[in-house]
C-alpha cells in the first residue's frame, strides 16, 4: 500500500516536472520576442534574440514608433481582427448546423456524407490550394475578403468535433422540444446551443488561432496592401533591400496578445470542451 502511494507521488512529481519543462519551452520564444522589443534593429541583426535585457541599452523607441510611425500596421491589425471574428462566428454557426444534422437526424446517405467529411480532414490544404485559387479567380472574388472566408466556413474538423459532442446529448431533449411545439430552429437555438457552450469555446479558440495565423491563403488571394492581414503585412517588412526589424519585432509581439488573451479568458471552457468532445460518441 505504501509502495503504491509512493509510486503515485513519484508519478505526480514527474508529471509536474514534465509540464513545467513544456511551459518553459513554450514561454521562452515569447520572452525572447518581448526582450527584443527593447532593442534596436541593428542590435537584433548583429546579436540576434537573447533572453536577458541589457538595461544600459534598452529603450522604448520601438513602442513609440509602433504607435506613431508604423505605417499600415494598425490597418493590418484591424483587418485580421475583422476577418478572424467573422470567420470564427460563421464557421461555428455553419459547422454546428451540419454537425447537428449528422447527430440528430436520420437521412439517406448520412454515413456516406460523414465519410466525406472525414476524407476532407485527411487532405492537406496544399493539395487543393491551386484548384481552389483557380475557382476563386473564375468567380471574380480575388482581392476580396470573401475569398479568404468562403473556403473555410464549413470546417471539417469543427464539424467532426461538434458531431462527437452532440452524440452525448440525450435525444429526449429534442423530442421534448418538439412535444412543446418548438420548431427545429427553436430546438437548436434554445435547447442545443446552450448545452454546446464548452464545445463552442474550444472550437472558437482553435479556429481563431488558425484564422489569425493564416498566411498562405490570404497571401494568394489578397493583392491590395490596405487589405493585407497582419501576417502578410509583417512579412512585407522583410525585403532584399532592407529589413525593418524595429517594427517587425514589436509588431510580432503585439500580434501574439489577442490569441493569448482569448485563450486565458476561455481556457476553462476550452479544457472542458476538448475533454467532453474526446470521450463522447
Amino acid at each position: 500500500m505504501k509502495k503504491s502511494k509512493g509510486g503515485k507521488i513519484v508519478l505526480s512529481i514527474c508529471t509536474v516536472v514534465l509540464f513545467l519543462l513544456l511551459a518553459v519551452m513554450i514561454l521562452l520564444p515569447i520572452w525572447a520576442i518581448f526582450v527584443g522589443t527593447f532593442q534596436d534593429g541593428s542590435m537584433l541583426i548583429r546579436y540576434g534574440l537573447n533572453l536577458t535585457i541589457d538595461f544600459s541599452q534598452a529603450n522604448f523607441d520601438n513602442f513609440i514608433m509602433l504607435f506613431t510611425d508604423s505605417g499600415d500596421y494598425f490597418i493590418w491589425f484591424l483587418n485580421s481582427v475583422m476577418l478572424t471574428v467573422t470567420q470564427v462566428v460563421l464557421t461555428l454557426l455553419i459547422s454546428a448546423f451540419v454537425a447537428y444534422g449528422f447527430a440528430a437526424y436520420e437521412f439517406r446517405f448520412k454515413n456516406f456524407f460523414f465519410i466525406c467529411v472525414l476524407l476532407i480532414m485527411s487532405v492537406p490544404f496544399e493539395m487543393i490550394m491551386l484548384p481552389l485559387y483557380v475557382q476563386i479567380n473564375d468567380m471574380g472574388l480575388s482581392d476580396n475578403y470573401s475569398a479568404v472566408l468562403l473556403p473555410f466556413l464549413a470546417n471539417a474538423s469543427t464539424i467532426f468535433f461538434f458531431r462527437q459532442y452532440l452524440l452525448g446529448i440525450p435525444k429526449e431533449i429534442i423530442e421534448a422540444g418538439r412535444i412543446d411545439g418548438a420548431t427545429e430552429y427553436g430546438i437548436f437555438f434554445r435547447l442545443i446551443m446552450p448545452i454546446m457552450k464548452p464545445s463552442f469555446a474550444a472550437m472558437a479558440i482553435l479556429n481563431g488561432m488558425n484564422s489569425w495565423n493564416n498566411f498562405l491563403w490570404p497571401l494568394l488571394v489578397l493583392r491590395s496592401s490596405n487589405k493585407y492581414t497582419l501576417p502578410i503585412g509583417l512579412n512585407t517588412l522583410i525585403t532584399p533591400y532592407g529589413n525593418n526589424y524595429d517594427l517587425l519585432i514589436v509588431g510580432s509581439f503585439f500580434s501574439i496578445l489577442p490569441i493569448l488573451i482569448l485563450f486565458l479568458c476561455f481556457q476553462k471552457y476550452f479544457i472542458e470542451g476538448m475533454t467532453a468532445g474526446a470521450v463522447k460518441g
